[in-house]
């Protein structure tokens, strides 16, 4: 069902809704495409008219800064006109259901919608009811999703290590409220990484995560051991219900990242956080800030990808979409 969504008659994305389901092939075609994209942050002037006269709505039910930042900034060096929809301000604040103020700004001709709802499948809902020409970016559905930090991340990763086979990746924290965790999964798996490590305390632990292909550790040192690519998770309080940790202090002790657990890990292994960063609760700041983190560079890696994704979706075939980029260069 989500493959009809996402996929038109060609196989070339319609709405990006999921990792879960694309073919390597796929995730492969974004990630080139966003290499591609690279260089656009590097000139003086950071625009290419690939998706003049577009029209994208930030429509972001939760909060955010960097993802919403990033998709704003994507769209306008794409040269598309974007609009960040005030929810605390509209008319959904009034009573009015998600689908009638979609369908509300679908009449103001807009193009592409990028969707952040707390609800798991609002992304979905929305891309069953809209009409062919419109199309939707999942930018985080409740405890469900995330596809376009999953995508930026496996970049990340391609960027500083290469090919994908060899790796060993370890995912820490909160994987059980994770919408990052479970996205990263499935693009990892997809490309064929050696190993996935899931790292949590048992309460923050999916039931049965071995499903998922995941390798689950209850210890830290353990489960760092000799892996190539750390990615740290928040702890995801909004979503919890009851005491999950005994205390922040405790938590940070056992899965907090400090220099001693990263030392467990692969002398050159890359440390990842999707942010928001929790100092002193996840990660340690010497950590954060050293020479093995690459949490920035995530952030810049993120406008390309979300550029990439767009670019695919509303600019035509990729083959097209390189023409018209060697034309503008």
């Amino acid at each position: 069902m989500t493959q009809d969504l996402q996929l038109d008659h060609n196989g070339r994305l319609k709405h990006f809704l999921t990792i879960e389901g694309l073919s390597r092939r796929t995730i492969l075609e974004i990630l080139d495409t966003a290499k591609s994209f690279i260089s656009v942050g590097e000139r003086e002037i950071k625009k290419v008219p690939l998706l003049r006269g577009k029209t994208i709505v930030n429509l972001f039910f939760e909060s955010s800064t960097r993802t919403r930042t990033t998709f704003e900034i994507a769209a306008k060096r794409l040269s598309a006109d974007v609009i960040n929809l005030n929810i605390a301000t509209s008319s959904t604040a009034k009573g009015e259901t998600l689908l009638d103020t979609v369908r509300n700004l679908e009449a103001m001709h807009t193009d592409l919608f990028v969707v952040r709802h707390k609800r798991s499948g609002a992304a979905h809902m929305i891309a069953a009811h809209v009409p062919a020409h419109v199309h939707i970016i999942n930018a985080g559905d409740g405890s469900h999703a995330h596809p376009t930090q999953a995508m930026l991340d496996v970049f990340t990763i391609r960027e500083h290590k290469g090919a994908f086979e060899k790796l060993k990746v370890a995912i820490v924290g909160d994987i059980q409220h994770s919408r990052v965790a479970r996205s990263q999964i499935h693009a990892l798996k997809t490309l064929g990484v050696a190993e996935i490590r899931a790292i949590a305390p048992r309460t923050l632990m999916p039931i049965a995560v071995e499903r998922l292909g995941v390798m689950p550790f209850t210890d830290m040192r353990e489960g760092l051991d000799s892996v190539d690519v750390v990615l740290m998770l928040r702890l995801q309080t909004e979503r919890m219900t009851g005491a999950l940790i005994p205390s922040e202090q405790e938590y940070f002790n056992l899965y907090g990242l400090t220099p001693a657990k990263l030392a467990c890990a692969k002398k050159d292994a890359i440390v990842m956080h999707p942010g928001p960063m929790n100092r002193g609760l996840e990660i340690d700041s010497a950590v954060a800030d050293g020479p093995q983190s690459v949490i920035l560079p995530q952030v810049t890696n993120g406008i390309a990808v979300r550029m990439a994704i767009m670019a695919l979706i509303l600019g035509g075939s990729p083959a097209e979409s390189r023409a018209r980029r060697a034309a503008d260069a």
